[in-house]
């Protein structure tokens, strides 16, 4: 299959003050056209940041980080980044937050897409509220919503469904597990603390550790149980 993204000996500090904060060291890893990674790891080890990276975001950093060959670019490469902090709009509405990448990307709006995602979400009632009258939970669907509206080639997630309750987490899960399984699927990245859902959606699951974050090791789909053994490093029983 083709390659979709490769990091190569990636390292990212950051300048606070007179001192300096390694984010991430000789980092290295690639990810197959269309498959699924989750990244997995302690707070701190520089998940969120690898992710900025893939999104452009973030752009000083030392070694390779090839989306298709290339150096992500977000005027080039299809992305969609779903941040903690879900990066909504405060001056526009539900609506307007959930089609603004149509405006600068290449996709056209489908008004049925628009509509599907949107119902499947249950936002359909607060489509003309503002983000700060929304609570944690809806602000995070509508992060999704425009991530799954748009359809990019790469879809990078990080908590996406931490602030949900488990009735929208189950919703959300579902519906972008259909999408996952689409012949025109997009490669993507969901950082989660939730080992139940990383062997629920991931193909391959990257375990990261340390401060400065490191890649401990990448594993094949694998059970929940042997997911914790190799994160606490010893056998574990349920």
């Amino acid at each position: 299959m083709t390659e979709a993204i490769k990091v190569t000996n990636l390292s990212l500090s950051f300048h606070r003050g007179k001192r300096v904060f390694q984010a991430l060291q000789g980092v290295s890893f690639s990810v197959e056209e269309g498959k699924t990674v989750g990244i997995v790891g302690p707070s701190g080890c520089g998940k969120s940041s690898l992710l900025r990276i893939l999104s452009g975001v973030y752009t000083r950093y030392q070694g390779e980080v090839l989306i298709k060959g290339e150096t992500p670019n977000p005027r080039k490469h299809s992305f969609a980044l779903v941040p903690q902090h879900y990066a909504l709009l405060p001056w526009k509405q539900v609506k307007e937050n959930i089609l603004l990448p149509l405006f600068f990307g290449k996709h056209p709006s489908r008004k049925n897409t628009f509509d599907e995602v949107v119902n499947t979400l249950g936002l359909e009632r607060i489509l003309t509220q503002y983000p700060a009258e929304l609570s944690g939970g809806q602000q995070q669907r509508v992060a999704l919503a425009r991530a799954f509206l748009q359809e990019p080639d790469l879809l990078l997630l990080d908590e996406p469904f931490s602030a949900l309750d488990l009735y929208n987490a189950t919703r959300c899960k579902e519906f972008l597990q259909q999408r996952l399984q689409d012949d025109s699927s997009p490669t993507t990245l969901l950082v989660s603390h939730n080992l139940e859902e990383v062997v629920d959606l991931c193909d391959e699951v990257i375990l990261m550790q340390g401060s400065p974050g490191k890649v401990q090791k990448v594993l094949a789909r694998t059970s929940v149980c042997e997911l914790k053994e190799q994160i606490i490093g010893k056998p574990f029983s349920e």
